[in-house]
């Protein structure tokens, strides 16, 4: 498509009609050999145009782009008849007798022309243009060198979101005329027009359908919006596509959402797994700050990022119906997870799934791996895995797939807590809100399952990134429910399964505590901060963690977890140089009445400890890993 300005009708000379035509393969003649053709045609040829070029001498970089396209030319003088079938030409030689000759040859067939020497005298103008995907903007001053500048600060305003806002639109245009009734068309499109330009690009296919499916819904219901209120969301395309689910069934009862998007320390921190990341709620936490500075009224989570106990000021007003809760084998090149040869690389950002299917295929390589879902199933076409693992729930909310997408049961790789399900929060305050949320969006069913899942993985003292799984299913007031609790390798993996009546969230969290009691490892629930300054594996967090320990490891120049937030039962000094490792973590501890117990190894560390505050509780004489782990062992079980 080339953007022209053509004199507008009953005008001065002066005033011009941008319009935009489709070339369609038409053909253009440049009569000219120079820079200023080779300037055309290139517009004409990016526009696509069929070029024919006549000079007696033309410009070796003009010839090369004309042998590279469609295009043809000529090494003479022009001659009327080369304009025989265009349906454009351009004069753009640099003698004006042969200009104007081209100009009145070409009036005469009904060709129009552009005279790039006088522009008053052709039919139009070739404007300076910028395209972004499907976004065109022109502009036309009488300076082509003003024009060209004016373009490149627009392009310098106007990122890449803006031509992938166009072609959602584009794709939403063509299901509105779908699904739409002609005479709401018109009024459709204007609803989706106004939409964030960010959220239209981070659109995919199945979000776009939704959206328009929300806004047809809201013009088929005429009572008035009586509300407003503010939902706080990740700007992932799967939290967006949660947060518009809930913000639809709002609609229904008559209070629209304004969505606030933030990013969190999981969105931003993408180069350490999520468990080494040295807090918790990583998915969370500025979701709740956001509550409660009062810039939102609620919150949509994937329910597995929350943490097993909420902050006082916060409440789950309400848990959606489940999707799929099952983790899904997801490959480009083999159709199922046994039929994966040895050594092939699997990723997954999860211990509890990493775990699991160690215990099973002990002979394949697990990897890290991070970002959204399109992210993972990119870089799983791009042949950086030869597996990865997702859940289905997510899979199934975009409508996304890989070559080869394989659920696997539910008793083989027991699903996360509350995995599929949805959970929204509020502040604990604000009942109208929270009624209105429980009323639109709450599943009795799903809520009971999901209380007994959460009781369990508290009652282990385990965070959402834990190697534990626990699924709990109601059938016929009966909640059954079965867990695994896989450190390490998953050799070791403690199983069990329980089921009784259940008709309330009490008797429903009784059952999970139960279940917790017969999964719970040696030293479940207990945190060991472990100063590194190393980059080697540690052995000595490795065997913490396959007793149940949650070991954060805290590299030279990290802050680590705020103490404030994350209890920590246990700091351990395997050398003197980790005790300067954790420089900024003691600053922080000095303030708090609680403070860890610490383990020191040899005199060394426990000299060093000493020296900076922190005089160890205990100290191994034996300078090996297997007494340090021993001892730490020792204390961490008397941990209260």
């Amino acid at each position: 498509m080339a953007v022209f300005g053509v004199p507008a009708r009953n005008s001065s000379e002066d005033s011009m009609l941008p319009i935009a035509l489709r070339s369609s393969g038409r053909r253009a003649v440049v009569v000219g050999g120079g820079s200023v053709a080779l300037r055309k045609a290139e517009s004409l040829d990016a526009a696509g145009f069929v070029l024919f070029v006549v000079a007696p001498h033309i410009d070796a970089r003009l010839q090369a782009l004309l042998q590279h396209s469609r295009g043809s030319f000529a090494q003479r003088p022009y001659e009327a008849n080369d304009l025989e079938g265009a349906s454009i030409a351009v004069a753009a030689t640099g003698d004006d007798h042969v200009n104007a000759r081209v100009v009145d040859d070409a009036r005469a067939l009904g060709v129009l022309v552009c005279d790039a020497a006088d522009g008053s005298r052709g039919d139009f103008e070739m404007q300076a243009t910028l395209r972004i995907g499907e976004v065109t903007v022109s502009v036309g001053s009488g300076s082509p060198a003003f024009s060209k500048r004016v373009i490149e600060e627009i392009g310098a305003l106007l990122g890449p979101e803006y031509g992938r806002a166009a072609q959602t639109l584009s794709a939403m245009r063509t299901y509105v005329k779908t699904v739409v009734p002609q005479t709401q068309r018109a009024q459709v499109m204007q609803t989706l027009s106004s939409l964030p330009v960010s959220e239209l690009a981070a659109m995919n296919p199945v979000e776009a359908e939704h959206v328009v499916e929300s806004a047809v819904a809201s013009l088929a219901d005429p009572a008035p919006l009586t509300t407003t209120v503010t939902c706080a969301s990740r700007g992932s395309a799967l939290a967006m596509v949660q947060t518009r689910e809930v913000a639809a069934r709002l609609a229904e009862r008559g209070i629209a959402t304004t969505i606030l998007t933030v990013s969190t320390t999981g969105d931003r921190v993408q180069d350490r797994p999520i468990d080494r990341l040295g807090t918790i709620n990583v998915f969370v936490k500025e979701l709740e700050i956001a509550l409660r500075e009062r810039r939102a009224d609620y919150a949509v989570h994937s329910c597995k990022d929350l943490p097993s106990e909420l902050p006082g000021d916060m409440r789950i007003a309400a848990v959606s119906r489940r999707e799929d809760p099952r983790d899904a084998f997801c490959s480009e090149r083999f159709e199922r997870f046994d039929a994966l040869p040895a050594g092939a690389v699997v990723g997954t950002s999860s211990p509890r799934r990493r775990n699991q299917l160690a215990s099973i295929r002990p002979d394949l390589e697990y990897v890290e791996m991070r970002g959204n879902v399109d992210t993972r199933l990119r870089k799983l076409r791009e042949g950086h895995y030869d597996a990865i693992v997702l859940a289905m729930a997510g899979l199934n909310r975009l409508g996304a797939r890989a070559r080869y997408t394989v659920p696997f049961d539910a008793d083989v790789v027991v699903p996360a807590v509350a995995q599929g399900a949805l959970a929204i929060e509020t502040r604990a305050n604000d009942e109208r809100i929270a009624a209105e949320l429980r009323a639109a969006v709450n599943d009795d069913a799903t809520e009971l399952c999901v209380a007994c899942e959460r009781a369990a993985l508290r009652a282990l003292r385990a965070g959402c990134s834990a190697p534990v799984g626990v699924h709990a299913q109601l059938e016929a007031n009966v909640l059954r429910v079965r867990g695994v609790y896989a450190a390490g390798d998953g050799a070791g993996a403690r199983r069990a399964a329980l089921e009784a009546p259940a008709g309330t969230l009490e008797e429903a969290e009784r059952l999970g505590a139960e279940l917790a009691a017969q999964l719970a490892p040696p030293l479940a629930g207990r945190t060991v901060l472990l100063p590194r300054t190393q980059d080697r594996p540690s052995s000595i967090a490795l065997a913490l963690r396959d007793l149940g320990a949650d070991v954060v490891e805290l590299r030279a120049g990290d802050a680590g977890p705020d103490p404030a937030e994350r209890r920590v039962d246990m700091l351990l000094f395997p050398s003197s140089g980790s005790v300067a490792a954790a420089g900024e973590y003691l600053e922080k501890l000095r303030s708090l009445e609680r403070k860890p117990h610490v383990a020191a190894m040899g005199p060394q560390s426990s000299e060093a400890a000493r020296a900076a505050g922190f005089a160890p509780d205990d100290v191994s004489t034996e300078a090996s890993v297997e007494a340090f782990v021993a001892l730490a062992v020792r204390r961490l079980r008397d941990v209260q």
